[in-house]
């Protein structure tokens, strides 16, 4: 993949009460382009539209990449990767860094009624999880609009496990989540 190639990496820092989120543009040569933030609702779902109006307001059509740290960040609040690729346009890879048999039963057992058959429906409705080997590491990803998610995974990490875009993203949403909030 050429150097100048970019990535849009959203990751969050969720400390309970809330969530900080943090989109970082990240070329495929690791040099950071740009940092948008935003919050999403812990527990919410509102996490695929605050993704697509993340790209919105970022507004670079340089980016060719969207990876999405997870499926259901701030507790449960599930991402649509098909809506997000749908309104974006970009191939979206949701990667998580741990093998799991799933969410459906944590969903059962935190949600009822209408909250949980939202859920366990756009849950569902994701494509699975495949298995991306990484340098003597893994990850697992998810990918809609990308017909080669191993490829553009490995070609956005360098080193370690992470890629790039979302090591860079989770930095910066910690980052921000530590400025004090001038209500002393």
């Amino acid at each position: 993949m050429k150097a100048g190639v970019r990535a849009l990496g959203v990751a969050e820092s969720y400390t309970g009460s809330h969530s900080t989120v943090a989109g970082a543009v990240v070329r495929a040569d690791r040099a950071v382009d740009g940092l948008v933030f935003d919050r999403w609702t812990v527990g919410g779902t509102d996490a695929t539209d605050t993704v697509v109006a993340l790209l919105r307001r970022l507004d670079r059509p340089d980016v060719r990449y969207l990876f999405l740290s997870g499926i259901a960040p701030a507790w449960f609040n599930v991402l649509d990767l098909h809506r997000v690729h749908d309104a974006t346009g970009l191939p979206t890879l949701s990667v998580s860094f741990e093998d799991s048999p799933g969410l459906a039963d944590a969903i059962r057992r935190e949600f009822e009624g209408p909250a949980r058959r939202r859920r366990l429906a756009t849950y569902y409705a994701q494509p699975d999880r495949r298995r991306v080997a990484l340098d003597g590491t893994a990850c697992w990803v998810r990918a809609v609009g990308c017909t080669e998610p191993a490829r553009v995974v490995r070609a956005f990490t360098p080193e370690g496990g992470r890629p790039e875009p979302l090591r860079v993203a989770r930095l910066a949403a910690r980052a921000a989540d530590a400025v004090p909030s001038g209500d002393s």
